[in-house]
């Protein structure tokens, strides 16, 4: 996404531990730095997205699309519930830290507790992104109607964030 933004100078905007990752392609099996991941994140949210978290929520749900073609067993036909239970196993694949934990996970309800330990700007920007990522994961998995809010949040002051989503059983489950 920075790249894409030519007119900017980036070296003025990220530190220069940053640029190599810049120029190099990403590899998406690869980890890299959390400090350049932020920093970088930071910068995509104030260039790219114009400091909106509505964008960020929508490239959340935009995201699921790419993970299903390359994990097609994620999603579970006409299960919501199941859905979030493979996506659980499948999570800790992708942080190796506990990024998001679903504490209660019930048919219709789930409450994710987000912790990507970043600042409080980057952290806020995240976690729209992971609230637009479950909306659409759990429509996906056959939720007609979902709901999310956040009944907690660390960049305002609270000790964690925490994510509630409620969704309607797919009437074949009804």
């Amino acid at each position: 996404m920075l790249r894409g933004h030519k007119s900017v100078d980036w070296s003025k905007r990220l530190a220069p531990e940053d640029m190599p990752f810049l120029a190099m392609r990403i590899q998406p099996n690869d980890w890299y730095p959390m400090a350049t991941f932020e920093r970088m994140g930071n910068q995509i949210l104030r260039e790219v997205a114009g400091n909106d978290l509505e964008a960020v929520r929508l490239w959340g749900r935009f995201s699921v699309d790419a993970l299903r073609a390359v994990q097609p067993q994620l999603v579970a036909a006409d299960d919501p519930l199941e859905t979030l239970m493979r996506f659980r196993v499948l999570r800790s694949t992708y942080f190796d830290f506990e990024a998001l934990t679903i504490p209660t996970l019930v048919d219709g309800q789930a409450d994710i507790v987000i912790d990507y330990g970043m600042g409080v700007t980057a952290e806020e920007a995240a976690s729209y992104q992971t609230m637009g990522f479950f909306e659409r994961l759990l429509e996906v998995g056959g939720a007609p109607k979902v709901y999310a809010r956040f009944t907690q949040q660390r960049w305002i002051g609270d000790a964690r964030t925490l994510l509630e989503v409620n969704w309607e059983m797919p009437s074949s489950r009804r």
